[in-house]
């Protein structure tokens, strides 16, 4: 057991940070390689790699600036005692908004409501001609707190306020705002907060780690872990985002220094099978081939003589063959018994899916699962991981010879449950 955890990370050094799609691709997936040192740390095949993130270094400098704090002022975090820069920077997440930070805001409107200036209008008692004067008072949000003989022109809600009430009266509003937004953008919408440091971080989520698929094998890269990485990047509100970890990795991570918090994830049932003789098919598009590179070496290191069948898809062949060289070279020494490929925007043939290469070859694909085959999925859980899992009972049904009741029951109870060959690796 390694003595390096989330709570006490290994200081890894980045050596590698290749980008491994089309310079001319919408998409930026990178294979990022990390030298282990003297750290002793191991992982099998299947496992993943932990790495804590920091948050951007503009991001917390221009955070700072809003709230008039200094970054030196101290604050009492989960980890100890340290500067409010410093939390900002690696102890909490601000590159986007928490329900309990907004939730907490109550205090500031129910004891602490910030006052706004209204305008309020008044008639001398003793006027008969109709002249009017008009003062500026700082409401403090009370409903009749104003000047005795004055009444409010317009409505007298903060809009901070009513923003605040109906975020927390809505979950959908709720959801909604907080997917796209930070901290930065909560300030600016409620100009009116002000925070002491240490009120400001008290609501904050915990920086957590983020976990990545391993691919590549031990035995064939010693003393280095290998990653695959789709580099999120987006705009929103009129202002640059992206993945947190993911752009500091692409971005901010040092190569060659060892800064990088990093621990391993041991998997317990993403694992290849015993008896190497088992034949094993792979369902990875995108991203999702990273743990199915690390099993094609494994498999070649250990000369497992089982079948291998990998499904790979993504948007086209000429920008987003995400280790295609590798992957065909393989096939062409036979470690690879079978690779279909899906593309999914490429303009001379038709829209094509992994499910869908799946349906096309299901009396092959159930004469391997009859044979005992391993049958493996990894990437996105919302739609292809479903779209996968339903073709693979449509496959048994059709051609196993199932009812459709039975051929959900062999899919998700004896393959699943009982002899834990039908695995996944979805997020």
């Amino acid at each position: 057991m390694s003595e390096y955890s989330s709570k006490n990370p290994y200081l890894g050094e980045m050596v590698e940070k290749r980008v491994i799609t089309h310079p001319d691709s919408t998409k930026e997936t990178r294979h990022i390689v990390f030298d282990l040192g003297d750290s002793g740390l191991e992982y099998k095949v299947g496992d993943a790699l932990g790495v804590i993130p920091e948050n951007p270094a503009e991001l917390v400098s221009d955070l700072l600036g809003l709230l008039n704090f200094t970054g030196e002022e101290v604050v009492e975090t989960h980890l100890g005692e340290t500067s409010v820069g410093e939390a900002l920077a690696s102890h909490y997440e601000i590159h986007r908004l928490c329900k309990k930070f907004i939730q907490g805001l109550e205090m500031k409107f129910s004891s602490t409501s910030p006052k706004i200036s209204v305008r309020l209008v008044g008639r001398s008692r003793a006027s008969t001609n109709g002249d009017t004067n008009s003062v500026q008072w700082d409401w403090s949000g009370e409903e009749q707190d104003f000047p005795e003989g004055f009444t409010p022109v317009g409505a007298m809600s903060d809009p901070s306020l009513m923003l605040w009430e109906s975020l927390v009266n809505d979950p959908d509003a709720m959801e909604d705002y907080l997917w796209s937004r930070d901290y930065i953008d909560l300030l600016g919408d409620m100009p009116n907060l002000s925070f002491t440091p240490q009120e400001f971080v008290s609501n904050l989520d915990r920086l957590k780690p983020r976990l990545y698929s391993i691919a590549s094998s031990l035995d064939a890269h010693p003393g280095q872990v290998e990653l695959t990485v789709a580099i999120v990047r987006y705009n929103h509100h009129g202002r640059d985002r992206g993945g947190l970890c993911t752009v500091y990795m692409a971005d901010s991570a040092p190569l060659n220094e060892k800064t990088i918090p990093m621990f391993m994830s041991p998997t317990r049932s993403f694992v290849l099978p015993q008896d190497g003789d088992t034949d094993i098919i792979m369902v990875g598009p995108g991203t999702g081939i990273a743990p199915f590179r690390a099993f094609l070496e494994q498999r070649k290191f250990d000369k497992a003589k089982g079948r291998n069948w990998l499904f790979f898809g993504d948007r086209t062949s000429t920008h987003e063959y995400l280790y295609g060289e590798e992957l065909n070279d393989w096939l062409d020494d036979g470690h690879l018994t079978r690779l279909d490929l899906a593309w999914s925007r490429m303009a001379e043939i038709p829209k094509t899916y992994v499910q869908n290469l799946m349906a096309e070859n299901g009396e092959e694909i159930w004469s391997w699962i009859d044979g005992g085959a391993y049958f493996y999925v990894c990437g996105d859980k919302f739609r292809m991981a479903k779209d996968v899992h339903k073709t693979l009972i449509n496959i048994c049904e059709e051609h196993g010879n199932m009812s459709a009741e039975d051929a959900k029951e062999f899919v998700e109870q004896r393959m699943m449950k009982q002899e834990k060959r039908y695995l996944r690796d979805v997020y």
